[in-house]
């Protein structure tokens, strides 16, 4: 070997050589190091290998029904408009090239963890306090945000995505999955409200059958609200592994695998509305929609289950039978099958879009 030729750790580039992140031991019990796409500089490998099986890299999350969301709202240069539910902002780096130069987006979400991360993400795109407007505030609020900015008119255009993001779904510390065991939290905002456990000691057997029936069509809901119901009763269910297995024990014997998985998610998912309120504020944010549309406004709605979806299904209809609303979608907008092979939860999003007379 001479001088100039470069040894196994000096690339011939002149880069540093930096070994790709191994774990320690074959089985690593750190959230953080199991999942190395987590890392201030993952490895673009293991980024590319999951995405291309479908999968969402942990702690980052890929807007779902981009192109459909701009072809329906289609931002201008100049327009103002509104995105309700930030999270990891994808959808409104996509609508803020829109609106260059000149446009404004309003940005609300009610995060308190991830909207810092957020904006300061955005603001590293080059988008200042002219064309990005962020507030913590909850969709639901977005009437009365509207004048506090000097936009009591209402704006061009209107993004909604009821979804969660992947980095709420993927903290273990959040306890909105049961795929990783963590405190049982599930609150939207960390600071306000009571969590899941102890939403879930105080809620009567009757009660919670009733909110798993709603919050996600359950059909085994009495069976499992009555198990759930007593173990709660005997001591808090204090953890996400804790309630898997509280709700896998209330299940018939013979029910598939895949059967189990998703009545798990399905009560994870109904315990997460009604810890949320998440019904009552898309009724409250359906009821002042219109107001917050100039004419002519476009708004689309991402939803991912019937209950949120059948709430907007109806606004719309209504609206435009009563001249609210002078164009409706014709029918749900789902992503392809493209998209869900390369991004498995976008496969329950259905998008509906309106117009305002």
């Amino acid at each position: 070997m001479t001088d100039d030729e470069p040894t196994a750790h000096e690339p011939a580039d002149g880069q540093p050589f930096r070994r790709r992140q191994r774990y320690r031991g074959t089985h690593p019990r750190n959230y953080a190091e199991k999942y190395k796409e987590l890392s201030s500089s993952p490895d673009p490998e293991t980024i590319a290998k999951l995405i291309g099986s479908g999968k969402t890299p942990a702690g980052q999350h890929r807007p779902i029904l981009v192109s459909e969301v701009l072809e329906h709202l289609a931002p201008q240069p100049g327009e103002r408009g509104a995105d309700v539910t930030l999270g990891h902002g994808g959808h409104s780096e996509a609508l803020l090239a829109g609106l260059q130069p000149g446009g404004q987006l309003l940005a609300l979400d009610v995060d308190t963890l991830q909207l810092p991360l957020t904006e300061e993400r955005l603001r590293g795109l080059g988008y200042g306090t002219e064309a990005l407007i962020i507030r913590r505030c909850n969709f639901a609020g977005l009437a009365g945000m509207l004048p506090q900015i000097g936009w009591q008119d209402g704006v061009d255009f209107l993004l909604a995505d009821l979804g969660l993001s992947s980095m709420q779904i993927d903290n273990p510390t959040r306890g909105f999955s049961y795929k990783h065991d963590g405190p049982l939290d599930m609150r939207m905002n960390p600071e306000r409200g009571v969590s899941a456990r102890d939403w879930l000691r105080r809620c009567r057997s009757d009660k919670l059958a009733r909110v798993l029936a709603d919050g996600s069509d359950e059909p085994f809901a009495e069976q499992i609200a009555a198990t759930l119901a007593e173990l709660s009763k005997r001591e808090p269910i204090d953890t996400t592994g804790q309630l898997r297995r509280a709700i896998e024990s209330a299940l018939p014997n013979g029910i598939t695998d895949d059967g189990r998985r998703s009545t798990v998610a399905r009560v994870f998912q109904a315990i997460r509305i009604a810890v949320n309120e998440e019904f009552n504020a898309l009724d409250a944010f359906l009821r002042r929609l219109p107001d917050c549309l100039l004419q002519g406004g476009r708004v689309a709605i991402l939803s991912f289950h019937s209950g949120e979806d059948r709430r907007v299904k109806h606004h719309f209809r209504d609206g435009v039978r009563s001249g609210v609303y002078r164009e409706i979608a014709p029918d749900i907008i789902r992503p392809t099958g493209q998209e869900v092979c390369t991004n498995s939860r976008a496969a329950s999003a259905k998008m509906r879009w309106a117009i305002r007379m």
